[in-house]
């Protein structure tokens, strides 16, 4: 699997648990750290919680595993790096405060549209 289908297939498991204003940023041109980011919002810190742990679950299903994790002990920004891709899973607060998207404004945006549900 490519890192980009890879990124696609994360992006349809957020989705499929109700994350909100989902994005996909190829970075791997701007950064050393991954190729891709996904920026997602749940609605509360548990939602955030549920979104992260269904994203272990689910990938670990593949014998995937991500490198690191943090933040779910607060749970307002939780990050999974699963190398090649990065999840940032933030409450909408968080998420307006730390700006992430304004970070990457020159990031290239994939669209998804085709990938959601709803």
């Amino acid at each position: 699997m490519t890192a980009l289908e890879f990124a696609q297939k994360i992006v349809k498991i957020l989705d499929e648990k109700s994350a909100t204003d989902i994005s996909l940023l190829y970075v791997e041109e701007k950064t050393v750290l991954t190729e891709y980011l996904i920026i997602c919002n749940g609605t509360s810190t548990t939602h955030n919680r549920a979104l992260a742990g269904e994203l272990e679950f689910k990938l670990g299903e593949l014998d995937i595993h991500p490198l690191n994790t943090e933040g779910e002990e607060d749970a307002s920004w939780i990050v999974l790096d699963y190398n090649s891709v990065m999840v940032h899973i933030f409450t909408k607060n968080a998420k307006e405060f730390y700006k992430l998207d304004k970070l990457w404004a020159d990031a290239e945006n994939i669209d998804i549209s085709g990938l959601l549900i709803g």
